[in-house]
């Protein structure tokens, strides 16, 4: 059970049901994470309003919920693995893109660059090296496209925290597990096998 209510979306008034009805609009439906922003709508309104800027950038649907992803499954967080993972299919990513993404890596180049980079984000919190930001620029990413990871890489975390404190009821279909560990751990320099 949530440690934070989760406002149903015809109990809500003022500015937090304006919020709701708008993701409603939108989705189709009012997740439990939205519900549970709701009890300040100042949070709700900064959530949508990063996510919707970011949505106009120039990182894909795609690369975006790539991002999402790999976040996710680094901060292990089952509420947003489960949404991304639906979501991810809704804008035409395959099981096993959605797979990969949560092992940190693609097929296609470009979309490795941007889902190793966005680990490498989280994994040094933010400190990368120079290397790390030529590796990207390599792979096609100029410092608009590079700026945009590091704010989705910022707008997942928020949401992986909130729902790690809130422990939001999932209310989409459970991401299948996968034995992450051995895998992410192969391709990140120093790491300890033993964890």
């Amino acid at each position: 059970m949530s440690r934070i209510h989760q406002l149903a979306p015809e109990a809500a008034a003022g500015k937090a049901k304006e919020l709701l009805d708008a993701v409603n609009a939108k989705l189709g439906r009012v997740p439990n994470m939205t519900r549970a922003m709701a009890s300040s709508p100042a949070v709700l309104e900064g959530y949508l309003g990063l996510s919707g800027a970011l949505g106009k950038g120039r990182l894909s649907a795609k690369n975006r919920e790539q991002i999402a992803l790999a976040v996710g499954q680094v901060n292990h967080c089952d509420y947003c693995l489960a949404a991304h993972s639906t979501i991810g299919k809704m804008v035409g990513l395959t099981p096993e893109q959605i797979l990969d993404s949560r092992r940190g890596t693609a097929v296609d180049p470009k979309s490795d660059a941007v889902i190793r980079f966005a680990r490498q984000i989280v994994d040094a919190r933010g400190q990368v090296s120079d290397a790390d930001i030529g590796e990207v620029r390599a792979a096609g990413l100029d410092d608009g496209a590079i700026a945009e990871v590091v704010a989705n890489v910022a707008l997942n975390i928020f949401t992986n925290y909130f729902n790690h404190v809130a422990e939001t009821d999932i209310d989409f279909p459970r991401a299948e597990p996968i034995d992450d560990h051995h895998e992410m751990c192969a391709s990140l320099p120093g790491c300890d096998e033993t964890r």
